[in-house]
């Protein structure tokens, strides 16, 4: 974190203008917070959701959140802002640009989905000079390219980038409409043993700790819903679930899976130590959490749309390593129980 003197000490270029716009037709639907890192482009990010907390970004003279989906006809305030001199956008490194292109498995005029790299965060900051949007807008200047949904740095998957605006407005109304199925891999600490599982509970999104975000369940939080579906159980260690996701908040899956008490393995921050370090011997070095598939229909045409991701070769290592322990049917429980009987009736 830089000093004050610090902060004194770097060239200081102008101001830009206090200017309030009218969101057009184009624009809505999008959240706020990207809204501003476009205008402001060489404002870093953290800059941008200061400008946001401290109420400085008026729409419609009204305080908005983060997430906030301005439309069309709202008055946006955007604050006199001052630039660094040398605060002139960089150049992803080439090493990036490459893994990302080869991270395509869809594209289209209208869509582009690549099967995200863990440990690559969907935006830059929080450490990292460019995320995926900043290096694909780098390698394909020509193209419009918004992020329709995010995914957490550590999850690995599909992650959707509109390539027009027109499209970009379409799946955003369609994820809030419910119609966008989003099934994600987890593993899960713990022998599951509540069948196929609907958690409804709200999360509130506004608490930090240590400067970090950390979401909660709260009754006044947001609505949001996952469906956890047991896969493959590997004894009282861990179980293998499918998740689906009708909403999309932030950390979801992490914070339900915790508030139903089989948190996910390899996370750091609601998950449970020792069993991290338990699966941290099997191999696992980030949380187990991939984006498997997205589906839905094109809206106006109908046409279904479908794509997926394969599970990444270090998370499967992972479950080569711990032996399933699959439950015995009851042909099986039947046999050993005649057995017993058997033995007990030997003189």
């Amino acid at each position: 974190m830089n000093s004050p003197a610090t902060e004194l000490l770097r060239p200081q270029g102008p101001k830009s203008p206090l200017t309030l716009r009218t969101v057009t037709a184009d624009e809505a639907g999008q959240r706020i917070d990207n809204f501003l890192m476009r205008h402001f482009k060489t404002v870093p990010r953290s800059r941008v959701y200061r400008l946001l907390r401290k109420g400085e970004v008026r729409v419609n003279r009204k305080r908005v959140d983060a997430e906030y989906r301005i439309q069309e006809g709202d008055e946006v305030r955007l604050p006199p802002v001052r630039i660094e001199v040398d605060a002139q956008p960089g150049r992803p490194s080439s090493s990036l640009l490459e893994l990302l292109e080869r991270a395509v498995i869809f594209q289209d005029r209208h869509l582009l989905v690549i099967d995200k790299p863990a440990g690559v965060a969907v935006h830059g900051g929080s450490g990292m000079s460019f995320g995926v949007i900043e290096a694909l807008r780098a390698s394909r200047p020509r193209e419009t390219l918004e992020l329709v949904h995010r995914l957490d740095r550590d999850t690995s998957g599909c992650l959707l980038i509109a390539r027009d605006r027109s499209t970009l407005t379409a799946l955003h109304a369609l994820i809030r409409n419910g119609g966008m199925h989003k099934t994600y891999l987890a593993l899960v600490a713990g022998s599951w043993q509540l069948g196929t599982k609907r958690i409804d509970a709200p999360l509130a999104t506004d608490n930090r700790q240590h400067g970090e975000r950390h979401v909660r369940v709260a009754t006044a939080g947001k609505d949001s819903v996952s469906v956890f579906k047991p896969v493959q159980f590997f004894g009282q260690l861990a179980t293998l679930m499918e998740v689906d996701i009708p909403t999309g908040r932030t950390h979801q899956i992490r914070v339900h899976a915790s508030f139903a008490g089989h948190p996910l393995l390899g996370d750091d921050k609601y998950g449970d130590r020792a069993r991290n370090a338990d699966l941290k011997a099997h191999g696992l070095k980030r949380t187990f959490l991939h984006a498997q598939s997205v589906a839905f229909e094109w809206p106006g045409s109908g046409v279904p749309f479908h794509v997926s991701a394969p599970l990444p070769e270090e998370l499967t290592a992972v479950l080569d390593t711990i032996t399933p322990m699959k439950r015995a049917g009851p042909k099986a429980k039947a046999a050993r129980k005649a057995k017993s009987a058997k033995r007990a009736r030997a003189p």
